[in-house]
């Protein structure tokens, strides 16, 4: 059986994606120690690293053909554009043979500058042609719920980004999406 995703996936960065504010715990420029992999370095050489489930999940939806964003208030978008760059993530599971992708090759969509996320969702979906409906966003900040009005589905994200989150989230987008059924007549 195969699962069911929305057509758009989207996640906020800081304290979702990755353990800091991108733009107050982060000195530029960034830099990557030679491949090292889910790992960037900053100016002081602080580590910037996506949570451990991060990259599988990533795999798991662009395998899926589904369409990733990624939905930032920062107010140094620059910087994060840079760390997503410079991540290298490593290959899925048993994919020994294939290389790491570097993190923003697995985004369709950035939306990533400060204000409300509604203006970041009336992008994405002006952009993407996807509804609202199909839409699931993991965000770790409460009033970012507001979301919701447009129809979008939002996963809150406590202690980072992992699986368990991931399929709460997934539960709760089909819970309001449930597929539906034509009988024969």
């Amino acid at each position: 059986m195969t699962t069911r995703y929305p057509k758009l996936v989207a996640f906020d960065l800081d304290y979702t994606l990755w353990d800091l504010w991108i733009d107050t715990h982060v000195t530029g420029p960034l830099h990557r120690d030679k491949n090292n992999l889910n790992e960037v370095l900053d100016r002081h050489n602080e580590v910037i690293a996506f949570y451990k489930h991060v990259p599988q999940i990533l795999h798991r939806l662009k395998a899926a053909g589904v369409t990733i964003a990624a939905a930032s208030r920062t107010s140094a978008p620059n910087l994060a554009h840079q760390a997503l760059n410079l991540l290298l993530v490593p290959p899925p599971a048993g994919h020994t043979d294939e290389g790491p992708t570097k993190a923003i090759e697995f985004f369709d969509r950035l939306e990533i500058y400060p204000g409300s996320k509604l203006t970041h969702f009336r992008k994405i979906h002006q952009k993407t042609g996807v509804p609202y409906n199909e839409m699931l966003f993991f965000d770790d900040e409460y009033r970012n719920k507001e979301v919701e009005q447009l129809g979008v589905t939002m996963q809150l994200v406590r202690n980072g980004m992992d699986n368990q989150t991931f399929e709460k989230g997934i539960a709760e987008w089909k819970k309001r999406n449930p597929v539906e059924t034509v009988e024969d007549v």
